[in-house]
């Protein structure tokens, strides 16, 4: 197949996820309509992930693959034709052809997410589709050395959604990190791969380990256990952004 490779931003506020799902707006499903009005065609379009109701992105890569030739359309002509006629919620930041044998999923190297939480006992209005409000106060300094205990290869069965089926519960964490600006917190996770809803359990269990004056040796121990009951809360998905995926 050939194709193109776009790289998407959008607001999953109004989405019920990336994958195409009957009678429900996913991010699959408008970008497959905008493809069609531009190339005259409908493609296949295959994401790098399959994110969730409310999750967001800046940095997602999907491939607009034909089971003929492509189009003879230019790559730098895609964002202006295809923004043209997306939804004011998605837009195409980026676009080329594809190389030979690309798949967005099966040819990523890792991923780099950020969650925003909004560290104050007040609403914002500005932050509130974007970030979590969390009232009680977050140590940055004490929270970031308990960010690093995730950082290496290790068996993050008991940071992945109970119920999912996957068996390799093995992943490399490159970074994860907190930073403060504000009332505002920014943890960076970037990894190989994530199991589902592992960013967002290890955000909230690393929360919860903070304001509960526990330390680093605490994910040691939830991380030990490979049990989903020992690790915390999942922070929604309304806090989470895929900020890169990355590439050879």
């Amino acid at each position: 197949m050939e194709g193109y490779v776009l790289t998407l931003a959008y607001k999953g506020t109004a989405f019920r996820g990336w994958q195409v799902q009957p009678g429900k707006r996913t991010v699959q499903a408008v970008l497959q309509d905008a493809c069609e009005r531009v190339f005259g065609a409908r493609p296949d379009i295959t994401g790098c992930s399959r994110t969730d109701s409310g999750v967001h992105a800046k940095g997602f890569v999907a491939l607009a693959s034909f089971k003929t030739e492509a189009p003879d359309v230019p790559a730098g002509s895609l964002p202006p034709a295809l923004n043209a006629v997306l939804p004011d919620d998605v837009a195409v930041v980026s676009a080329a052809r594809a190389p030979a044998g690309f798949h967005p999923r099966y040819s990523a190297k890792g991923k780099e997410y950020v969650y925003t939480v909004r560290n104050s006992r007040l609403r914002d209005p500005f932050s509130e589709e974007f970030a979590w409000l969390y009232p009680r106060r977050l140590d940055e300094e004490a929270l970031d050395r308990i960010c690093k205990a995730f950082v290496g290869k290790k068996d993050f069965r008991a940071f992945m959604a109970a119920g999912s089926k996957i068996k390799d519960t093995v992943r490399t964490v490159y970074e994860f990190s907190a930073r403060r600006e504000g009332d505002m917190i920014y943890f960076t996770a970037r990894a190989d791969g994530f199991l589902y809803n592992m960013v967002r359990i290890m955000v909230g269990t690393a929360a919860e380990t903070c304001v509960n004056g526990l330390g680093p040796e605490h994910i040691e121990a939830v991380l030990r256990s490979r049990s989903r009951s020992e690790a915390g809360i999942t922070a929604p998905a309304k806090g989470l952004c895929l900020n890169k995926v990355f590439y050879d």
